[in-house]
């Protein structure tokens, strides 16, 4: 039997899946009617007009359904990665004074504006974003990235900001990172 979903992507796609030197992918969502009560209870003093999500997922060198001290390393070492594209992401579009924010993939928890304690579901935002399949793993849903299976590691970002300016906002990070990941 076989236990793999697929759901339909929904939301308007503002930038197809995009792919930084050291091998983060990325894309640029309008926030899709189905996602924004979750977006909500996240920023629940931001407005959702014109709020975008961006989806980053980086491939693991281990399977990361796994457990170990090894896959516990690789999950830190993509976290690091991460949080580091994300803040620098951020903190050049609040220079622009737009409004930015990334979620912690190990909380799930706004790390900029923390208004809340609802806790953001990478695996259901990659199943309506980008329609991504998701396997069940006893009382968990994992996703299964179309090339790298379980070998992923999804991370989100959030803006208020035009797609010009998010775009480079997204430039500038890959520049100022290129030699450090």
């Amino acid at each position: 039997m076989d236990d793999t979903l697929v759901q339909k992507a929904a939301g308007t796609l503002l930038l197809p899946v995009t792919t930084t030197p050291w091998g983060l992918e990325y894309s640029v969502h309008e926030c899709p009617r189905r996602h924004r009560d979750d977006v909500a209870a996240l920023f629940p003093t931001t407005s959702l007009d014109d709020m975008l999500v961006i989806p980053t997922c980086q491939q693991a060198e281990l399977d990361l359904v796994r457990m170990g001290e090894k896959v516990e390393e690789e999950k830190d070492r993509l976290l690091e990665r991460f949080v580091e594209f994300a803040k620098v992401v951020c903190e050049r579009l609040e220079a622009l004074g737009h409004w930015a924010d990334y979620i912690d993939p190990c909380s799930g928890l706004p790390m900029v504006h923390r208004d809340t304690n609802a806790v953001y579901g990478e695996v259901e935002a990659l199943v309506t974003l980008l329609g991504y399949r998701i396997q069940n793993a006893g009382c968990c849903k994992i996703i299964l990235h179309p090339k790298w299976g379980s070998s992923v590691y999804p991370a989100s970002i959030f803006a208020k900001a035009p797609l010009a300016a998010v775009t480079a906002a997204i430039d500038d990070a890959v520049a100022a990172l290129k030699d450090r990941l």
